[in-house]
């Protein structure tokens, strides 16, 4: 379940990252979806289609977004901190007299 999720989710970035390029920018960018589209559409008409798309296409991308992340936790068991057990450790200690690890002077 969660690799078809994953696929369909890359697929829709993907179309979201297209329709995104395809728009008319107001600051001159890439602009490919300007112009009249060979008299099918008008400008402004052209516009609002793909901005539709736009939204519908985040809105879709952002709930497989949620449903990933809702069901990628799924699989762990649910745990608290304060339920795990603590490990306690014994002090070390020397088994006879340490040298010294610096020369000392004569």
């Amino acid at each position: 379940m969660i690799a078809v999720l994953l696929v369909v989710h890359l697929f829709i970035a993907v179309a979201l990252v297209g329709v995104v390029l395809l728009q008319r920018s107001e600051g001159g960018g890439l602009g490919i979806g300007g112009g009249n589209m060979g008299g099918l559409m008008t400008t402004r008409g052209s516009a609002n289609l793909l901005t539709r798309v736009t939204a519908v296409l985040a809105a879709c991308f952002m709930s497989t977004s949620i449903i990933l992340a809702i069901t990628s936790g799924s699989n762990q068991p649910q745990r608290s901190i304060m339920e795990k057990p603590v490990q306690q450790q014994a002090p070390v200690q020397p088994s006879g007299p340490v040298p010294p690890s610096v020369p000392l002077a004569r």
